[in-house]
């Protein structure tokens, strides 16, 4: 041990230098890539559940958009990064152990969903200040199917809403003309 030891610091300190320096550029440069990939549509797709979320996004006004501008949260780095550690096992468990319990339709989770909204908000912050969209809970509510089509709708999509609700909701009523 001590012989090592001994040959390592024989070493030029610049050539250590530089070694280390090159190896934190490579690590960098991979883990930059590989977070951009796995941000990426391909990556998602490859998937064999994602296959129609995929094909059907591919063919929205939100195809050149990566997954993970509208399925994560961008507040902090560190909330972004927990949260697709957490999604990831998730979907890593379902496409391999919990395969069976995977349904037809796909719908996101509450946390999913509460980033998706805010995203959404984040991104057409001009629209919102110019039409009113305070009518229900979630953007979603409204545009289910953006990006990603009518097959992931749900059934409370379809329902009507009831009589002055959407009025009730942004503070108005019946007789505003």
């Amino acid at each position: 041990m001590r012989k090592m030891l001994k040959k390592l610091l024989a070493i030029d300190k610049r050539l250590l230098i530089f070694i280390g320096l090159f190896a934190g550029i490579v690590l960098s440069v991979v883990t930059v890539k590989t977070f951009a990939y796995t941000d990426s549509p391909d990556f998602c797709q490859s998937c064999h559940i994602m296959t129609s979320a995929h094909d059907t996004f591919a063919d929205s006004t939100h195809a050149t958009l990566a997954c993970s501008d509208c399925h994560l949260p961008h507040d902090t780095l560190a909330n972004k990064l927990v949260f697709k550690a957490k999604s990831g096992l998730g979907h890593v468990y379902y496409n391999t152990l919990g395969a069976e319990k995977i349904p037809n339709v796909l719908i996101a989770t509450e946390g999913s969903t509460d980033a998706i909204n805010q995203n959404c908000i984040d991104c057409h912050e001009s629209t919102l200040d110019n039409v009113s969209h305070d009518a229900k809970d979630s953007c979603s509510s409204c545009h289910q199917a953006i990006p990603h089509g009518n097959g992931f709708k749900t059934e409370d999509y379809f329902k009507p809403p009831k009589p002055g609700e959407l009025l009730e909701n942004k503070g108005g009523t019946m007789n505003n003309g």
